[in-house]
C-alpha cells in the first residue's frame, strides 16, 4: 500500500527523520559536516505534529488513537472502492477488447516504460500498483501488466533521490545521503537487468503467482482458501455500495465517457487515500518506526531486510524508509552498506497495498488481480534474496551508487542526468529500439 508522494512523501506523507542542524541534547558536532550536528536517535522534525491530517479534532490521549485507527480503515475503504471502479470503468471502455486496446503495450519494453514514467511522475509505486491491479481486475491481460509492474519498482526510488537533493548545502553531506538514496536506485536496476529478461523468456513470475493466487483469492478447496475467500466477499460487500452508485451516475455518459469518469474517480480515490493513509499512520507509528530502524542497525542483512519491510508495511510508505535512512547516512553515523539491507526491505513491504487492493474484485477477476499483487511481491523478494544472498551482488550497489555520489559532489549537473536519464530518456529509448526492431 507501494506507499508511492510527491518529494519526501507523497506515497504515504513526509516522514518526521532528518538531519538537522542541532541535536537534541548533546551539542556535539562532526567537524566535516561544518554547522551540521550529528543525528541523534530521538531527532524528529518539529513540524511533525502539523503533518497529522486529524491534528485538528479535539482529542487526545487514547481518544485520538481511536480516532486516527478508524482514518486508516477509511482510508483503506476508500481506496478499495477507488480499485474497485477502475476495474469496472476498465471493463466499460474495453468490453472484451482489453487485450486489442492494450496492444501497444505488448512490447514488454513499453510496459516497463510506462512503469517506470508514471510512477517517476507521481511518485507512488503503491499508486502505480493499485491502478494496475485494478486494471487486471478489469480484463487487462497478466502478461501486458506485469511490465508495468517491474517499471512501478524502478519509478518509484526517484523520491529518495529527490530526498537527497535537500542535503546539497553540504559537499560532504551530501555525497553520503546522495549514495544512500541512489542505492535504492541500483538495486531496482539491477533486479531488474536480473527478472525482466527471466520474467519474459520463461514467465517465471507470472507462472508462479498464477498458481498461488486462488488460495489467496479463495479459489481453492482448503480451509485457508476458504478463509480468504469470506474476506473477499466481505470487502466485496463494504464497496459493492459506493462503486455501483457512481457507475450508475456515468452509465447515461455511455460506456466510454462513462468508463473513463468512472476510471478517473478511482485513480483519483487511490492517489488521496494512499497519502492520507500514510500521514495518519506516521503520526501513530513514526515513532516505533524509528525504533525499529535503530534495533535493526549493525545486525546482519536478514535482520535489516525484515525491519525494513515491516516498517514499510506499518507506515504504507517506503519512502518514509529513504527518508529514515538518508539523513542517517548523511550525518556520517551509519555507512551506506549498512542501511543498505533495510531499504531493500522496504521494497518488500511497499507491497501490501497491492495485495490489499486485489481484495477489492471479486470471483475470477480476484483470481487475476491477485495474481497481479503477487508478482510485484515475489519480483521484491526474490531481488531481497538473489542480491542481498550473494556477496557479489549485494557489494554491486553500494559501489555504483558511491561512484554516482563522486561525480554528483563534483558537479550537481551530473543528478539532473541522472534523473532524467535513467527514470525518462533511457526506458522511452528503450521502447523506441524494441519498436523498431519487432
Amino acid at each position: 500500500m507501494s506507499r508511492e508522494n510527491k518529494g519526501v512523501g507523497a506515497q504515504g506523507g513526509s516522514t518526521a527523520v532528518k538531519a538537522s542542524t542541532h541535536t537534541k541534547d548533546s551539542g556535539k558536532s562532526d567537524p566535516e559536516l561544518g554547522d551540521t550536528q550529528y543525528l541523534e536517535d530521538n531527532d524528529v522534525d518539529a513540524d511533525d505534529e502539523q503533518k497529522d491530517p486529524l491534528g485538528f479534532l479535539p482529542f487526545e490521549g487514547t481518544a485520538k488513537q481511536v480516532a486516527n485507527w478508524i482514518a486508516v480503515f477509511l482510508g483503506i475503504w476508500i481506496l478499495l472502492n477507488g480499485v474497485g471502479m477502475i476495474g469496472d470503468g476498465f471493463k466499460m471502455i474495453a468490453g472484451d477488447q482489453a487485450e486489442e486496446l492494450f496492444s501497444f503495450a505488448e512490447n514488454p519494453f513499453v510496459g516497463l516504460a510506462i512503469g517506470i514514467v508514471t510512477t517517476a511522475i507521481i511518485q507512488s509505486s503503491s499508486t502505480t500498483t493499485s491502478i494496475v491491479v485494478g486494471m487486471i481486475a478489469g480484463g487487462l491481460p497478466l502478461n501486458i501488466a506485469i511490465p508495468m509492474l517491474f517499471g512501478a519498482n524502478m519509478g518509484t526510488s526517484v523520491t529518495s533521490t529527490l530526498v537527497a537533493l535537500g542535503l546539497a548545502g553540504n559537499k560532504k553531506q551530501f555525497k553520503r545521503g546522495f549514495s544512500m538514496a541512489t542505492v535504492h536506485d541500483f538495486f531496482n536496476l539491477i533486479a531488474i537487468c536480473i527478472f525482466f529478461p527471466l520474467e519474459i523468456l520463461t514467465g517465471f513470475l507470472g507462472k508462479t503467482a498464477t498458481a498461488i493466487a486462488p488460495a489467496l483469492a479463495g479459489g481453492g478447496d482448503s480451509v485457508f482458501s476458504k478463509g480468504f475467500e469470506a474476506f473477499g466477499d466481505f470487502i466485496d460487500t463494504i464497496t459493492e455500495p459506493l462503486v455501483e452508485l457512481v457507475s450508475g451516475l456515468v452509465e447515461p455518459l455511455g460506456d466510454m465517457w462513462g468508463g473513463i469518469i468512472l476510471a478517473v474517480i478511482g485513480v483519483a480515490l487511490i492517489l488521496v487515500s494512499i497519502s492520507f493513509i500514510g500521514k495518519v499512520l506516521n503520526a501513530l507509528l513514526v515513532g516505533k518506526a524509528q525504533d525499529i530502524l535503530y534495533a535493526a542497525l549493525g545486525k546482519n542483512a536478514f535482520i535489516g531486510a525484515l525491519s525494513g519491510a515491516l516498517i514499510t508495511a506499518l507506515v504504507q510508505s517506503s519512502s518514509t524508509t529513504t527518508a529514515l535512512t538518508v539523513p542517517l547516512a548523511a550525518s556520517g553515523k551509519f555507512e551506506v552498506r549498512t542501511l543498505f539491507p533495510f531499504v531493500v526491505g522496504a521494497n518488500i513491504g511497499t507491497t501490501v497495498t497491492g495485495l490489499i487492493a486485489a481484495f477489492s474484485a471479486s470471483g475470477a477477476e480476484a483470481q487475476a488481480a491477485m495474481a497481479g499483487a503477487l508478482v510485484h511481491t515475489l519480483f521484491n523478494l526474490f531481488s531481497a534474496i538473489l542480491i542481498l544472498g550473494l556477496p557479489f551482488l549485494r557489494g554491486l550497489p553500494p559501489r555504483c551508487s558511491d561512484w554516482l555520489a563522486t561525480l554528483a559532489e563534483k558537479n550537481k549537473m551530473y543528478v539532473f542526468i541522472y534523473i532524467g536519464g535513467v527514470f525518462f530518456a533511457i526506458p522511452l529509448l528503450a521502447v523506441f529500439i524494441s519498436n523498431s526492431l519487432m
